[in-house]
């Protein structure tokens, strides 16, 4: 399916922006990218969607973030950026939806209105 939400039940965010996608009615596969984490490709086509650079993406104030020792001014590469993204799902932005091949960001959840 080309429509998709990476999503986090837990996340009122995430739980949001499934809300308006569904009153919409444009179907999306809802993956919980928690238990399954996109892969390094993914996270990098979906940074290209979303004209952002991998780190952009990060859960800055995750303690996650800080326990893997990681930093604002951290000198990785995008495909180092989207590596680690995919070992630890739980330091990625939510949620990122893709619906017909074009991508948002739901944060806020309005932001997916332009895709819909």
């Amino acid at each position: 399916m080309d429509n998709f939400i990476w999503h986090n039940p837990r996340c009122s965010k995430s739980r949001q922006t499934l809300q308006l996608i569904e009153a919409a009615g444009v179907p999306v596969q809802v993956i919980a990218y928690l238990d399954q984490p996109p892969h390094p490709a993914e996270l990098a086509a979906a940074c290209a969607g979303l004209g952002c650079a991998p780190q952009d993406i990060v859960r800055h104030k995750e303690a996650l973030f800080g326990e893997l020792g990681l930093s604002l001014d951290d000198k990785r590469s995008a495909e180092q950026w989207c590596e680690l993204l995919s070992a630890h799902p739980k330091l990625i932005e939510r949620p990122i939806v893709r619906i017909k091949g074009r991508y948002a960001l739901g944060r806020p959840p309005e932001a997916v209105q332009s895709l819909l």
